[in-house]
């Protein structure tokens, strides 16, 4: 059936899995339904959103209610979250400027081991956190050995409340993102519903500021929908000071460029990326360079670590990688990839969409990477909404993700050890199970991209496939 040009694709009527699901309230939307003056397609996934998050801060009440202090409750609940051990063991309880080269300072505290713009994010939270508390005397702190302050009362309350500092700002930018998420493809507004419904983004939105980089990349890839390469390029480079990921944008926006031979857009979009991060990281190079230095350094040096292939392979075979045999691997394999998403993206039938391109670079970068944290599914949650609109396959995904995300905990709290002692092999499972998980997403959007009238954008009910550039 037709629809008018500026009528939004409603769900029940262009996803299997929900038109299924609105049987049991009526069915699909009818012919002759009529809108709701305030129950707009984005407010309604802003509220779910809203609801989500809400969710999530109740799944860590066992652990905000110990102050993240119990080492068996955090993982037995599930409910680990970085932010409270950070505030103590990086130096913000005491507002230390995290590249600040001090030796005294470096002594007695580890340097934050994140890009920057999560780092100025994270003094920013700590600033906010002792402002609330009326700023505390600080002199105390200073002669308190750095491994005892967590046992401070004032301490104590003061990572608690820092927590709530992040998850409010964290929530706001979520907010931001799936409302610019509605807006990448006017006609299907609800797509930014697999974002604001996910049980990923509950679960894991507290875990660490992942939702910082995820927010650049739904603005970015909202300014790319809009035809503004400049603002794109910015909040690439401003994502990439957050995370390295979206960087992969310009990798994708050079095959768009390529094909549609856009020279102006491209160099608009490199340039400013460039620029971005470089100022971006310019105050922490010029107060710490060595400082700065850590987490690239920190990187390199780190061996098969958490939730990836290396470490299932490393244990299972007793291979013992080096550090540099798994970097140089992981980079041969990734940039392998990242050759194919390139043929991919040339030949394909018709330009593919941005978002189609990010993810699939994107998931392969996961697939081989040192380490798999579980908030790192928040990478793909904006990428996969756009660019596999489908209900059955999300859950398929994070059906393997919310599983790795169980299975992670109960393996660092040692729940999963057989009586022999030996590694536990069903964690090897659950990292299996959240690898074809994502090799699942990744397939349907290179069907999509191979089969443009199966891409559920381009394919708008009534129509046949769009042509049109849609990245």
């Amino acid at each position: 059936m037709s629809r008018a040009p500026g009528e939004h694709v409603h769900p029940t009527r262009d996803d299997p899995v929900v038109a299924a699901l609105s049987e049991g309230v009526g069915g699909p939307l009818g012919d002759r339904a009529g809108r709701h003056r305030w129950w707009t397609p984005l407010r309604v996934v802003l509220a779910l959103a809203t609801v989500v998050l809400a969710l999530g801060l109740v799944q860590k009440t066992t652990c905000y209610q110990d102050s993240w202090q119990d080492g068996t409750e955090r993982y037995r609940h599930m409910c680990y979250s970085d932010l409270p051990y950070l505030y103590t063991g990086r130096g913000f309880a005491e507002l230390s400027w995290p590249y600040d080269d001090d030796a005294e300072l470096r002594d007695r505290y580890e340097v934050m081991e994140y890009p920057v713009l999560i780092s100025y994010w994270a003094w920013g939270a700590a600033v906010a956190t002792q402002a609330l508390g009326g700023f505390p005397d600080l002199a105390q702190r200073y002669a308190t050995p750095a491994g005892e302050l967590a046992g401070l009362d004032q301490v104590r309350e003061e990572s608690r409340r820092f927590v709530a500092v992040n998850a409010v700002g964290l929530a706001a930018l979520t907010l931001v993102a799936v409302g610019l998420l509605a807006g990448v493809h006017r006609r299907r507004p609800w797509d930014a519903a697999l974002v604001a419904a996910s049980p990923a983004l509950a679960l894991t939105a507290l875990v660490n500021w992942d939702l910082l980089p995820m927010a650049l990349v739904a603005g970015a890839l909202f300014a790319w929908s809009r035809g503004h390469p400049g603002v794109t390029g910015l909040l690439v480079g401003l994502g990439a000071a957050a995370k390295l990921y979206p960087a992969f944008l310009l990798g994708p926006i050079l095959v768009i460029c390529l094909r549609q031979r856009r020279w102006a857009d491209l160099a608009a979009t490199s340039a400013v990326a460039v620029a971005a991060w470089a100022v971006v990281n310019a105050p922490a190079v010029l107060s710490g360079s060595t400082e700065w230095l850590h987490f690239w350094t920190f990187n390199a040096e780190r061996t098969a670590d958490l939730g990836s292939l290396w470490l299932l392979v490393d244990q299972a075979a007793d291979v013992g990688f080096a550090a540099s045999t798994v970097n140089l691997w992981s980079w041969l394999v990734f940039g392998a990839w990242c050759l194919g998403v390139l043929v991919l993206g040339l030949r394909a039938p018709q330009v593919p969409r941005l978002a189609q391109l990010a993810l699939l670079v994107t998931i392969g970068f996961l697939l081989v990477n040192k380490v798999y944290s579980p908030q790192y599914v928040l990478w793909l949650l904006p990428l996969a909404a756009l660019a596999r609109p489908r209900w059955r396959d999300h859950l398929v995904w994070q059906g393997s993700e919310v599983f790795y995300f169980a299975m992670v905990w109960f393996y660092l709290g040692g729940f999963l050890d057989p009586a022999g002692g030996d590694d536990a092999g069903f964690y090897w499972l659950a990292i299996g199970v959240r690898v074809l998980g994502q090799l699942w997403l990744a397939g349907v959007v290179v069907r999509d991209i191979v089969v443009p009238s199966r891409d559920p954008v381009r394919a708008l009910p009534g129509r046949p496939p769009v042509a049109v550039d849609l990245s």
